[in-house]
Parts: structure tokens; sequence; C-alpha cells
């Protein structure tokens, strides 16, 4: 292509404006002081420059974002998981998202002093997401083993044991043990724990031994639960407040990872019957599932709880947006008590009558045991699996979920970044430290 042909191309001179008007911004944000010393007109300076931006940035995906991704994943013969694509969309397209660089300063700010870059890949990606052919195909992506899974399957095969640091799986009788081990933090999640809970998943469905998953929380070691099972203390808020929450490998990736191949299954290219390894799973609540581990409840085929235990979304706490629950929660409890739990933080006893909208069995602490054998003895069945498919088709329609996690991508990226929350947890930080 000539240069005179270049000029008079319409999407590449687009690009350029982009790219030109990116800088500016950039150029304005290197020539202030760092966030926390800005004067009130500085700070209003910046938050006007990018907003300007964020605009353009919006109206560009929203009008290319077949082409965009068709480029990076070479007419969508590559497979790129988000983390990959929004770093191969800072290289082929400058200004439309963070480089690599300036990723790497945001990561090593706490979240108050952070200039809030995050919100690009948001734009970014909720472009992506709503477009009817690049939003499937990046879901699939998303749907495939990852590496790190792949490398430890032979072991996991022949030895039927795996220990990370956040999760311990182990294989017996035909079941996938996933057992939350962070005894520390009460299994307070984190990028850790996304990467070894995708990981866990992965194997759990690649392993041809396997025919039914199982999470549980392990026996912690904190002083106030110390000996007991807990499952999930939901996200780690002073990982938050430190900056190490990050969007695209913690919120996204947890999403559209791990939390959808266990509603899904994994991608295989498979049969001709089905591209996908699915299983069902079953997931025993002890004590409470906070936060993310109420999350986890809405896609599992069997929850078991404690009677003593409890479930909440302190979204209105946290400030954020609690993962797919908004999607998912009100077709189990109904609309009111979805916005109770959601909207006013309500937290939800086992053993009440709308705890059994949440659980589908409740027993005595002393009784869990012999309950989670029952529970994964039914979930074995021959029809089992295609039912449960054949379920999560009409309740999770493909399309509705991806429509949702295009708006999940930006409405997220914003809370993280909304003054409010980062009072929060920065005086959780600080009283729990």
């Amino acid at each position: 292509m000539t240069a005179d042909s270049a000029i008079l191309s319409p999407g590449l001179l687009d690009r350029a404006a982009l790219a030109a008007a990116a800088n500016r911004v950039d150029d304005l944000l290197a020539s202030l002081p760092a966030l926390p010393d800005r004067t009130p007109a500085q700070r209003a300076a910046a938050s006007s420059a990018q907003d300007q931006i964020r605009a353009l940035r919006t109206e560009y995906v929203a009008a290319h974002a077949e082409e965009i991704y068709d480029e990076l994943t070479v007419g969508r013969t590559l497979h790129l998981r988000i983390d990959e694509l929004v770093r191969a969309a800072a290289q082929a397209f400058p200004g439309l998202v963070p480089t690599d660089e300036q990723m790497a300063a945001e990561r090593a700010r706490p979240q108050a002093e952070k200039e809030g870059r995050e919100i690009d890949q948001g734009i970014f990606l909720r472009g992506i997401l709503h477009a009817p052919k690049a939003g499937p195909h990046l879901l699939d992506a998303m749907l495939r083993p990852t590496p790190r899974a792949l490398d430890l399957l032979p072991e996991f095969v022949e030895s039927g044991v795996v220990h990370m640091e956040a999760v311990r799986l182990e294989r017996r009788d035909g079941v996938a043990h996933l057992t939350l081990c962070r005894d520390d933090c009460l299994n307070a999640e984190d990028a850790q724990q996304v990467d070894d809970m995708e990981t866990a998943v992965d194997l759990a469905l690649l392993d041809p031994s396997v025919r039914v998953g199982l999470l549980r929380g392990g026996e912690m070691s904190h002083p106030r639960y110390q000996g007991r099972r807990v499952f999930c203390a939901g996200i780690n808020l002073k990982k938050l407040s430190s900056g190490g929450i990050p969007l695209v490998d913690f919120l996204l990736r947890r999403e559209l990872g791990y939390i959808h191949k266990i509603v899904r299954g994994v991608f295989t290219g498979g049969s001709w019957h089905t591209k996908f390894v699915d299983k069902p799973w079953m997931a025993a609540v002890d004590t409470f599932a906070i936060g993310g581990g109420t999350q986890l409840l809405l896609v599992f085929d069997h929850v078991l709880a404690a009677s003593d235990s409890y479930f909440s979304l302190p979204a209105a706490k946290e400030g954020i947006v609690p993962g797919a629950s908004n999607f998912r929660l009100t077709r189990f409890t109904g609309p009111r008590v979805a916005r109770q739990v959601i909207l006013g933080g309500r937290q939800i006893r086992a053993d009440e009558p709308d705890g059994r909208l949440i659980a589908d069995e409740v027993v005595a602490p002393e009784e869990m045991d012999a309950a989670i054998e029952a529970g994964l003895a039914r979930l074995d069945g021959d029809a089992v699996l295609a039912n449960r498919r054949m379920v999560n088709l009409a309740d999770e329609p493909l399309d509705e979920f991806r429509r949702y996690m295009a708006e999940f991508a930006l409405q997220q990226a914003l809370r993280i970044y909304g003054e409010d929350v980062i009072g929060k947890v920065g005086r959780f930080a600080a009283g729990s430290a």
C-alpha cells in the first residue's frame, strides 16, 4: 500500500488519529505529578483528557470490533486468551489499550495511585465481546485448556494428585476432589487462586478417569476459624487495596475461564457430537460462602451446605459487581431476594427457607461427609451429563452470557477505580494489617 492510498483510507486515518490523540493524553499524564500529589486542577485536567480519549476508544471499537479482532487473530485462526488479546492489541493498534510498559507501571502501584488504565482494557473487551462474530470466538478461546494444565495432565492422569498453592486436586474413585487450601486467609480469592482453580478444573475435565468434580474448602489455620473447614471468603480485599487484583487476569479470567468451564466444559475440538468435555459438579459449603464463594454455587449441579453455614454477596459493602451473580442469582431466588442480597447486602443462612433456594441440600455439620458421598453417587448416573448440558443451555444461553460479560468488562473496571471502592478497601486493609 502506498502512502497516498493510506491517507485516503478512512479506517487507517481513524487508527492514526486515535493513536495521535492517545499520545497527547499520555504526554499530559506524564507531565503531571504522581496521582496522590496532584492539585484539584491537575486532577480535573487529567480526568477530562481521559474522558475524551475513552469516548474515542469506545466509538472506535464499536465501529471496528470485527476488523480489529480478525487482524489480531489472523482471520480467527488464532485462539488468543484475553490477556494475549489485549497485549496483541497494544502492539497492533497503538493508543487503543495500554502498553505492556504502562501496565507494568500500574501493577507497581497501590490501587489508589493508579491511572486506571484497566478501564481502557474494559472498553476494548466490551467492544470485542459485543461483536457477534468476535465475541463467541473469544469465549471459545477462553474455554480451551491452559498450557499449564496440559503440562500437568500426564502427571495427574498417572498419580491422581496435584498440589498447588491455592488448590489441592486429588482423584479418588472417579471423583476429582478440589480442595481450596488457602488456610491463612479463609480461601480469599486472588490471581493465584484463579490460576490454580482453572488448572484444577481443566485437569478434572480432561482426565478420562474423572466422572464427577467436587469443590470444598479445607481446614483453616486462621486464628478465628482454627481447625474448621471454610468454603470461601470472596475477593481478597487486601490484595485489591494493594493493587494486586487485576481486571484481565483475575476479574475477567475468573468468569470467562474456570467458572464458565464448569458450566460448559473445556473446549477440545472433540468428536462430531460435541467440541466440549463437560462433567457434573458438586459444591460442599462449610461455615460460609461469601462473595465469590456464593457466586460459584450458582454454576454447580448440586450444592450441599452445613446447617450452620451462610451465603452472602457483599457487593454493597465492597462497591464492586459480584461477578455474574447479577446474571444468575435471580433464576435461583427470584428478583426480590436477589436485590436484597446484591443491593442490600443481606446474608442468607443455609437453614432458612431462602437458603434452600441456593443449596439443594442442608445437613448438620457432622453429616457432611456422608451427604457428600450420597450426592456424588447421584451425580454419577448415565443420563446426568446429557441432561445437565441441556439444562445449562436453557438456563444460560451463550449469547445472553456474552452480552452480560461484555458490559461487565467495563462496569467492573470502572468500579475497581471508584473512589468509594478505593476508600472501603483501603480502610479494610488498614484495619486487618
